[in-house]
């Protein structure tokens, strides 16, 4: 599998990454997924201490012992679980991300953490408070990396400025283009790569895109998604598939430096393999798929 350099850093990451939240918490389903996706080239593996309160980092630990060193592994902070209530709060806090990070080792049984993102943000945080955080654990040598998970332009900003982000993590997909005018070029501009989340839309852009269209997709209404879907088909000249397209429509961006999908099952995770090993798409296909569906923009996340 093809592999991309994350940003200006030294990481070589595979162009079709694992989100690990599908995974499930049994660890005789989610195991063999890890291995599988090892096996067949994936190298990158996307969790965060919030999934399945952490049972989700404690299953790639198991997965990984004895293979640490075949994968980038990143995780996230910032959202903190109070014992006895239901949910989480937010909490970029400095003091909080140098405890969370310790459990997290924990869980996933390493030393360091090749990528660790901030789960999230806003423009009320106390971003620089944030920043040394994350600059004091890359100096400790906890982590290789950091950078963010957001889908807020201006936060955005605010961390191509003022961080050492090495990377962005972004839903992006032919049904949310939000990023291609306002965060695509800011990050291929300084050197910051992207990966790109979401990039089956909820399952929109595989065979059974049809059924799950009937739910809406962002702005795209329920009513007008079934003929959306139809135009992506056309636009994918055969023997091209629309799963095919999909998740090599954000890898033709060049701040894109991998796709993250995830995978309940096997099937699943052989399905993405099987699309992102076709051929990138072509000058052509491009402009008949950005034909076929428009672009979105961001307007209440900000």
């Amino acid at each position: 599998m093809n592999r991309n350099r994350l940003g200006r850093s030294e990481l070589l990451i595979s162009e079709l990454g694992l989100g690990c939240m599908s995974l499930g918490t049994e660890e005789s389903t989610a195991i063999p997924i890890i291995h599988e996706a090892l096996e067949r080239g994936v190298n990158f593996l996307d969790t965060s201490d919030l999934y399945d309160a952490g049972r989700n980092e404690e299953i790639i630990g198991q997965a990984l012992r004895g293979r640490r060193g075949e994968v980038i592994l990143a995780t996230k902070v910032g959202n903190r679980r109070i014992p006895g209530r239901e949910g989480w709060v937010w909490d970029p806090s400095k003091a909080y991300i140098l405890s969370s990070v310790k459990e997290s080792l924990h869980r996933l049984q390493t030393d360091y953490i090749d990528l660790y993102q901030l789960h999230g943000g806003t423009l009320d945080d106390p971003i620089d408070e944030t920043i040394e955080a994350f600059e004091q654990l890359k100096r400790e040598g906890v982590i290789r990396y950091y950078g963010i998970s957001s889908i807020r332009p201006n936060v955005i900003r605010e961390y191509v400025r003022r961080s050492g982000i090495v990377s962005v993590m972004s839903q992006y997909s032919l049904l949310d283009r939000r990023p291609e005018e306002e965060v695509l070029p800011l990050l291929e501009e300084h050197g910051i790569g992207v990966l790109a989340r979401g990039p089956l839309a909820g399952g929109i852009l595989t065979g059974q895109g049809r059924q799950k269209a009937e739910r809406g997709y962002l702005d795209h209404s329920p009513g007008e998604l079934p003929a959306l879907h139809a135009r992506l088909l056309e636009g994918c000249r055969a023997p091209r598939t629309l799963p095919q397209a999909a998740l090599h429509y954000p890898l033709a961006a060049p701040a894109v430096a991998a796709v993250i999908a995830g995978a309940s099952s096997t099937e699943q995770l052989r399905g993405n393999l099987a699309a992102i090993e076709s051929p990138p798409l072509t000058p052509q296909e491009l402009e008949a798929l950005r034909a076929a569906s428009p672009v979105n923009r961001y307007t209440a996340h900000r």
